[in-house]
């Protein structure tokens, strides 16, 4: 496939709606295509298909058809996988190795969520002689997929599939900075012939209006964001407004809780990447580094080392080992915070910061940071960064280390390093965290939920629990002759 202008899907046809802006390579600064941007218009439209296709079709009651779209929509997504992956790391910046690992959860959660279209999640009971009870569950309806642009190939599937899955249909609405990549998406779902027009509708937009749109749409019954707290916090309050069902996955400040008597030599490699990898954009970014006293000294040696060694550069020349933020503005943004925790008591160990190169001058690239801070309470630690930064803290004992992890208003993910038999599990049942990753980072599951704790989130997606906030649970009662 080659995109040079991405469209809409709207009720199963291209759509041509909007200005018609440029795509740009984040590593050059170079147009790589175009794309129309949508808004509160095209998102009308896209209700619209969504809400009639999920009354008129048999979409909502063919749950086979809807497992068999699925399994095919993983075919094809297979099919289509070097593409996608090239599609990422030229409008998102990745390096390939990064394309590829988020590419490979596509079809695995494609393939799960079509097992779990089949499966009846109700039950049956004689709640007394002569009357039977049934608990059944069944769509919601049309479902409001807001996508960031950070993994945008996975992360709209990830929401995706268990919306069809449950039997709903659905409108998508995809960041400008993932229009060729949703371009894409748009092919592919178009070739699926199980899924009718109108199911599912994607729209490109660079703001917010048709994003608004959706969620203050009364017949768009369930939202879900993954993004910035701030938005989760606003799209929760405007849906409160017609009591919609909604699911966040939001900001998230990655601690690594790092014992005396963890492995060094397998630490500290996933202690830089879990900094560089996507250029730190990413929601679970190992943005803290809590070290026991006895090794402190020696782990910021060494990890400083490693920091200072990264080479950002595009993914287009195989000695770069990171890739650039989004956009320029996000350089300004990741370095004025930077700036803000130097003045305020923070001492740079690595001061990295944005790229002199000249050789790199057109791309939006940043050297990865190391702060060590002397409190909790500063801004760099409490709120996200989404670039290549972290900070460091000293602790002395469990209990500290516990605290200090906690002492954020985030609670997403969190990773525990020692080789004691018994500490990372009991540690691990007292952070505040969705996933708490042992002697490793991120160690995510496609087949487990998925989701935050706190001001990370509410709500799940992967796992069977993903199916949740796209059903409704409904009792049914009969009474009967008794013999």
């Amino acid at each position: 496939m080659s995109h040079k202008t991405a469209k809409h899907w709207i009720n199963g046809c291209f759509v041509e709606e909007g200005p018609v802006n440029p795509s740009i390579n984040p590593a050059t600064g170079q147009e790589i295509g175009h794309y129309h941007d949508g808004g509160a218009d095209v998102a009308r439209l896209a209700i619209n298909a969504a809400a009639e296709t999920f009354r008129k079709s048999s979409w909502r009651l063919d749950a086979m058809n809807r497992a068999t779209a699925l399994s095919h929509l993983a075919d094809r997504y297979n099919d289509c996988l070097d593409e996608i992956i090239n599609s990422v790391c030229t409008e998102n910046g990745k390096m390939r190795r990064e394309a590829e690992y988020e590419a490979s959860h596509i079809a695995r959660c494609l393939r799960f969520s079509a097992g779990l279209a089949v499966q009846n999640f109700g039950r049956v009971t004689d709640v007394k002689p002569g009357t039977q009870s049934l608990s059944i569950r069944q769509p919601i309806g049309v479902a409001g997929l807001i996508i960031p642009w950070n993994s945008p190939g996975y992360l709209m599937v990830r929401a995706l599939a268990p919306a069809l899955a449950a039997g709903c249909t659905a409108v998508i609405k995809m960041p400008s900075q993932a229009a060729q990549t949703a371009a894409i998406a748009m092919e592919i779902i178009a070739g699926i012939p199980e899924i009718p027009a109108g199911a599912v509708n994607i729209f490109v937009e660079t703001g917010s209006e048709g994003a608004k749109f959706l969620v203050d749409a009364p017949n768009v019954p369930v939202i879900h964001f993954t993004g910035s707290t701030s938005t989760g916090r606003n799209i929760a309050k405007a849906g409160a407004t017609h009591l919609k069902r909604v699911g966040l996955e939001l900001g998230g400040k990655t601690p690594h809780l790092i014992f005396d008597d963890a492995d060094l030599e397998a630490v500290l490699p996933v202690l830089e990447k879990s900094a560089t990898v996507f250029a730190g954009q990413f929601c679970m970014t190992g943005s803290r580094v809590l070290v026991q006293r006895g090794i402190a000294e020696s782990v910021t040696k060494a990890l400083a080392a490693r920091l200072e060694k990264v080479r950002p550069g595009p993914s287009s020349d195989p000695s770069s080992d990171m890739g650039p933020l989004i956009d320029k503005a996000s350089v300004q943004r990741v370095d004025a915070m930077v700036e803000d925790a130097i003045r305020s008591g923070a001492v740079p160990i690595v001061r990295g910061g944005p790229s002199t190169t000249a050789a790199l001058s057109g791309g939006a690239f940043y050297h990865p940071t190391l702060l060590q801070v002397p409190s909790s309470n500063m801004p760099i630690v409490q709120e996200e960064i989404f670039g290549p930064v972290q900070t460091l803290q000293i602790f002395d004992t469990e209990d500290d280390a516990i605290a200090l992890a906690n002492d954020t208003e985030y609670g997403l993910s969190a990773c525990v390093w020692s080789r004691d038999v018994d500490r990372p599990l009991r540690i691990a049942r007292l952070l505040d965290a969705g996933l708490v990753s042992i002697n490793s980072w991120a160690n995510l599951a496609v087949e487990i939920e998925e989701g935050g704790f706190k001001s990370s989130g509410l709500g799940r997606l992967g796992g069977m629990g993903a199916m949740d906030d796209f059903l409704e649970t409904k009792q049914i009662s009969q009474t009967f002759k008794h013999a």
